[in-house]
């Protein structure tokens, strides 16, 4: 992963901003429609969800400049979804259903480029949420 990557991730969601609900409901509607057992999960106020799903995507594209103080964050937001009841497969239909709602909300800007710069930071924070996930199954287990 190079600068480059950060900089296509940050400048692309800055295009998404002013739509961070439209964003947010297209990715939820993605996201049940790929796993809809997922669905279960979300007891709440969904446009409230939503806001929550984008400030945390707001705050951790803003932290790819100090990855030293954003991976201990993203380590407890993983701790955090165990208790949820994510699993790892369920990261990957998150991935899919977060390509798709930046492919549509970004229409001819999501280039190539883009799209490889953001699956690039994702698998990074996955990387790092599974490890949070896994040491609070460790905890849990002990």
């Amino acid at each position: 992963m190079t600068n480059h990557h950060f900089v296509y991730v940050q400048r692309s969601f800055e295009a998404i901003r002013p739509i961070a609900p439209v964003a947010a409901d297209l990715f939820y509607a993605k996201l049940f429609d790929l796993d809809p057992s997922l669905r279960s999960m979300f007891k709440g106020d969904m446009k409230r969800q939503g806001a929550l799903l984008m400030t945390m995507l707001s705050a951790a594209v803003e932290g790819l400049d100090d990855l030293d103080s954003l991976v201990p964050t993203v380590k407890k937001l993983g701790a955090r979804h165990v208790g949820y009841g994510v699993i790892d497969m369920h990261y990957a239909t998150v991935g899919n259903a977060l390509i798709y709602t930046l492919e549509a909300a970004l229409g001819a800007e999501f280039t190539s480029d883009v799209r490889d710069a953001w699956l690039a930071v994702y698998s990074l924070l996955t990387n790092v949420m599974k490890q949070g996930a896994e040491e609070a199954n460790l905890a849990i287990a002990a």
